[in-house]
């Protein structure tokens, strides 16, 4: 009976060391990856038209297509969330300032960049694969879930909008901020002299 068990062990064996491999492979390429944020993103958008020029082809799947769109949804609110949301209690950890003369804070997102990617690409792959089985072809009237996701998409980014304004943060990062500080009269009336 144990040569049975130390059988198995040993054919399994070879098919863990692949699969550690090639997680090892694809752990190295996605870290590759994470500098070029366009190449990434571009990458990302030509597989969502393939997935759309396949739902397009099709003309169904559009419950996982609604599905994707709940998942994507629900992304973005965690890309434009804090990581510390100022409504629950203070923590020990960086908060957002709310008052001008607090200190400077970066804003932290609950999701970074490289995640929300990651996790859209995953899921923008997951959907064209399931476009290939019948069994997640369910007949629906698809203006309907249209409808009703985009009243969905506007209540929620409604909702986020208001909490962005009333504690005072810009989740997107437009570059390096520029001070512009105060200009001294002794500066601008040297530029008088001249």
């Amino acid at each position: 009976m144990e040569s049975v068990g130390a059988d198995t062990a040993s054919a399994a064996a070879p098919l863990n060391q692949w699969r550690h491999d090639m997680g090892k492979l694809f752990q190295f390429y996605l870290d590759k990856t994470t500098p070029h944020a366009v190449y990434r993103w571009v990458g990302t958008f030509v597989l969502a038209c393939l997935y759309a020029l396949r739902v397009y082809y099709v003309q169904g799947f559009y419950i996982v297509t609604y599905g994707l769109g709940i998942y994507i949804l629900n992304l973005l609110i965690g890309f434009l969330s804090p990581l510390v949301d100022p409504e629950m209690e203070p923590s020990d950890g960086p908060l957002l300032p709310t008052k001008g003369s607090d200190e400077f804070k970066p804003f932290i997102r609950r999701l970074p960049e490289f995640k929300f990617w990651y996790a859209i690409t995953k899921a923008f792959c997951v959907a064209f694969v399931m476009t290939f089985f019948s069994m997640f072809d369910v007949p629906v009237f698809w203006p309907i879930l249209l409808c009703y996701w985009v009243v969905l998409f506007v209540l929620t980014m409604k909702r986020q909008i208001m909490h962005m304004i009333k504690y005072k943060y810009v989740p997107l990062n437009l570059g390096k901020q520029k001070y512009g500080g105060k200009k001294t009269s002794a500066s601008s009336s040297s530029s008088r002299a001249d």
